[in-house]
């Protein structure tokens, strides 16, 4: 049974026209089913878009390379060179342990920046004040990178992956 949406009246099933108003029935339904087709696609668009971040590349590596080689990631930033050099030796053929050396050999790298720096300019005594305390950061930022080799992320270091040099 269709009801009259301007007056209400009760009108039997594939009635065109109201008998008591005489509201055209069909154009009234054209109209209902524009505005919820309407509905559907303005609420397709509302719907929440998931950042992506860039400098993650967890989605690029298998779930068995990860599992498997977890261990040799987190001693490239543990034990910093030798680390690297242990786990290139061990799991030369994992794509996530690479990842993780050349992530651990940036940090090793800007590190060893730093403490050239601070040794040719100790004379100002600022720079190597400076220079501690980028070490400093350089050493958090090696326990935030084991922190994610720990939970099976694969993302570049924070701030140094944005140093244009070490691209």
């Amino acid at each position: 049974m269709v009801v009259c949406p301007k007056c209400g009246a009760q009108l039997p099933d594939g009635a065109v026209q109201c008998t008591k108003c005489g509201t055209v029935l069909s154009t009234f339904n054209a109209q209902q089913q524009y505005q919820q087709q309407y509905q559907q696609q303005y609420q397709q668009y509302q719907q929440p878009v998931q950042a992506v971040d860039p400098k993650d590349h967890t989605a690029e590596f298998d779930a068995k390379d990860i599992s498997e080689n977890k261990v040799m990631a987190m001693s490239a930033y543990i034990l910093g060179v030798v680390g690297v050099i242990i786990a290139l030796l061990a799991a030369n053929k994992s794509e996530y342990a690479g990842f993780h050396v050349r992530q651990s050999l940036k940090i090793s790298l800007v590190e060893t920046l730093i403490g050239m720096c601070s040794v040719f300019l100790a004379f100002t005594l600022i720079i190597p004040v400076a220079g501690f305390i980028c070490l400093g950061i350089c050493f958090v930022l090696r326990i935030i990178m084991f922190f994610n080799v720990c939970s099976g992320k694969a993302k570049e270091v924070p701030i140094i992956s944005s140093l244009g040099f070490l691209k």
